[in-house]
């Protein structure tokens, strides 16, 4: 990678000009871009099961950088940043503290997709004054219904890519319908749209420990997420496989300040299929007094 120490530099509000940094805190360097903004409250996002700074929607991450600042990292032992990846989303959110407070955040907001909403959870009860806002997206509570069986999808579309000659992501996060198909090779198109300076694809080490600790998350017992009273965005497609939409519905019904939007047509990756309508009601959620 492309290094760039700290946090200094000239703005930046291109996801695809993003310079790769590090940061060292607990023993880890993390990998993280940073970009939008200076003014605000800073976004972090949290990633979902495999991802790397890369596979972020470029037109996400830019609509968010339009008026906030963005932060993009990658998990320990995941893409750049060093370690071994925990087999438990507690140690994950542990981590994620551990990068917010390197680089020197007292305050910020989080946007958690999939595995990264997972996460955001845990830190929004572990941490509560260091969240702000929240937005979790294709995410679901502990012992939520359907994601135990992850894992065993994640395997079943992985062997139907290959077969396919395609990537997993059109049938893990897209919808079979002909909008549902031309959404994710447009996302996937996106998603190659930088060309210099890319993170490292996660190892198959790393994966697994990730899908155990999304396993364990849905065989957990369910928290009281009435302690949660930070305000919440919570979106999904209508159709998310992986992370059953019931889940969504079950999330915002709990949480005591929150709001639900649900695309429709659309599945796991209704945030990035709906990329403009999505910016529009987070940063309105976010800039709300």
């Amino acid at each position: 990678m492309n290094d760039v120490q700290g946090v200094g530099g000239d703005v930046v509000t291109s996801y695809k000009l993003a310079p790769n940094r590090t940061v060292t805190a607990g023993g880890l360097t993390f990998a993280y871009r940073d970009l939008g903004p200076r003014t605000g409250t800073p976004v972090v996002f949290f990633n979902h099961l495999a991802g790397v700074l890369d596979n972020w929607d470029p037109r996400v991450v830019d609509g968010f950088a339009a008026k906030r600042r963005v932060i993009t990292f990658d998990n320990r032992g995941v893409g750049a940043t060093n370690g071994s990846t925990p087999k438990t989303i507690q140690e994950m959110a542990k981590d994620a503290v551990t990068f917010i407070r390197a680089l020197g955040f007292e305050l910020v907001d989080i946007h958690g997709f999939s595995m990264g909403g997972m996460i955001a959870q845990v830190v929004a009860q572990t941490d509560p004054q260091l969240v702000r806002r929240l937005i979790l997206t294709g995410t679901g509570p502990a012992g939520g219904e359907g994601i135990k069986n992850v894992t065993r999808l994640s395997n079943i579309d992985t062997v139907r890519a290959l077969f396919t000659l395609q990537d997993p992501k059109q049938f893990l996060f897209f919808t079979r319908t002909a909008n549902g198909r031309r959404a994710g090779k447009e996302f996937l198109a996106r998603l190659k749209e930088r060309t210099e300076g890319r993170d490292k694809a996660i190892s198959l080490t790393s994966y697994v420990s990730q899908l155990k600790a999304i396993h364990r998350w849905g065989l957990e017992r369910p928290q009281d997420l009435s302690v949660i009273r930070q305000p919440v965005l919570v979106a999904n497609g209508e159709s998310d496989r992986m992370v059953p939409s019931k889940n969504s519905h079950d999330l915002a019904r709990r949480l005591p300040n929150s709001e639900l939007v649900i695309y429709p047509d659309a599945g796991h990756g209704g945030i990035f299929q709906f990329h403009r309508q999505f910016v529009e009601t987070a940063l309105e959620f976010l800039e709300r007094q």
